[in-house]
């Protein structure tokens, strides 16, 4: 895979660069809330510019159905990155039509542009490869060569992450070098003891990697809604909380295997529960309980891990020489049950180890909870290219820049 450094030796002065970036930013009310996939870009797009490159940045943002959709609009993050860079950034109103045309015409050596929505185009996530290719075929021509550093999407065969590179000389940008270098200390040569904390909503979601991980890593500890399929596995009573009762099988199996492998899985042992899921927009205090977790009532939802087991996974982790966490261990949004994902963030952040927070969620509560990123060994932009690299699948896109 080459990189920008080469690119960048090769010399870019003129030359038309698309960056496919990841700026697939949390929006509130058309208010950016976490700018972190922005400024992870960063580096890339100032290198190139520094270096006279005309920079054409192109991303998705949200699920829109294949049409333009105001409610999708980069142009906010388009207005973050002109403040992020210090220097002015157009705006294109298409994609691929006048307005990329007029926008990528207008830029002098060493400016910067940014595309509408890349998903206002039902070509870019087309399952159809004809119509993918035609519309990777029109962003072709906005740009001379093609720099991938939208590791958030990797995983995704889109047209700009999957089928363009194919069509332009193309490299590896800061960030997704970065990433990839970081997933390899977590998978080839990983010192150990090697810690794992899995948390989030759903256990479907994690039990690819976790079956991967069976043969990696030397503990599990599990969180989050997911931690109750889990417990309901071991045949505790898990009241209203989250479950999936058809994965109750899969779940079975792989603490079983576990177990024949020597792998430590950790479950909760106690719980913060509540009869309401609590008001995420005004923050009413919710008053949980605190239970053990095999003792559940039939009417109470677990909502965050209790004191016992923060107390127990910041054992579990102190000793650690590299650990992985992806999802947040209750509903951190909230201030009644944020402590549990606290408590793993600074258990982190006290053990010696190599840490990566593997994106998503994970990375937003470290943000939100006012935790210093920059104290954690890497950060991740992708939470579920993260998952998808360490379950051993091929992402099309690394694929791709590999070709």
């Amino acid at each position: 895979m080459k990189t920008i450094d080469a690119l960048l030796a090769e010399g870019v002065n003129g030359k038309r660069v698309f960056v496919r970036a990841d700026l697939n930013v949390p929006l509130a009310d058309g208010t950016i809330t976490d700018d972190g996939r922005i400024r992870a870009v960063l580096p890339t797009v100032k290198a190139l510019a520094e270096a006279g490159a005309k920079v054409v940045v192109a991303s998705h943002l949200g699920r829109p159905k294949g049409a333009p959709d105001p409610d999708f609009s980069l142009r906010p993050a388009a207005e973050r990155l002109g403040e992020l860079l210090g220097a002015p950034v157009a705006f294109a109103e298409d994609t691929v039509g006048p307005g990329a045309h007029g926008a990528v015409d207008g830029l002098a050596p060493g400016q910067v542009a940014v595309l509408e929505n890349l998903r206002f185009n039902a070509g870019e996530t087309s399952k159809d490869d004809a119509e993918r290719g035609e519309f990777a075929d029109k962003l072709a021509a906005l740009a001379d060569v093609y720099v991938g550093d939208g590791f958030g999407a990797v995983h995704r065969k889109h047209a700009s992450v999957f089928d363009l590179p194919a069509k332009l000389p193309h490299y590896a940008g800061y960030l997704i070098a970065t990433e990839v270098g970081v997933l390899k200390k977590l998978t080839d040569d990983v010192k150990r003891p090697y810690a794992v904390v899995l948390g989030g909503a759903k256990v479907s979601d994690k039990l690819g990697v976790i079956d991967h991980l069976l043969e990696k890593a030397d503990r599990i500890l599990i969180g989050g809604g997911m931690a109750y399929t889990f417990l309901k596995a071991q045949g505790h009573e898990v009241g209203i909380s989250l479950l999936q009762e058809d994965q109750i099988p899969a779940v079975k199996e792989y603490m079983e295997r576990a177990t024949e492998k020597g792998v430590e899985f950790v479950l909760p042992v106690d719980v913060l529960v509540s009869p309401d899921f609590p008001d995420l927009k005004t923050k009413a205090p919710a008053n949980p309980t605190t239970v053990a977790a095999d003792a559940i009532p039939a009417d109470q939802e677990g909502l965050d891990i209790g004191p016992e087991t923060r107390k127990l996974y910041a054992s579990k982790l102190a000793d650690a020489a590299t650990i992985f966490w992806n999802g947040p261990l209750g509903v951190f949004e909230h201030p009644d049950y944020a402590e549990g994902t606290k408590a793993v963030a600074q258990a982190l952040l006290d053990s010696p180890a190599f840490t990566v927070v593997g994106g998503g969620d994970s990375a937003a509560a470290v943000r939100t909870l006012g935790f210093d990123e920059n104290a954690f060994g890497h950060i991740s932009t992708g939470g579920g290219a993260s998952l998808e690299y360490l379950e051993g699948k091929t992402l099309p896109g690394l694929a791709a820049l590999e070709n």
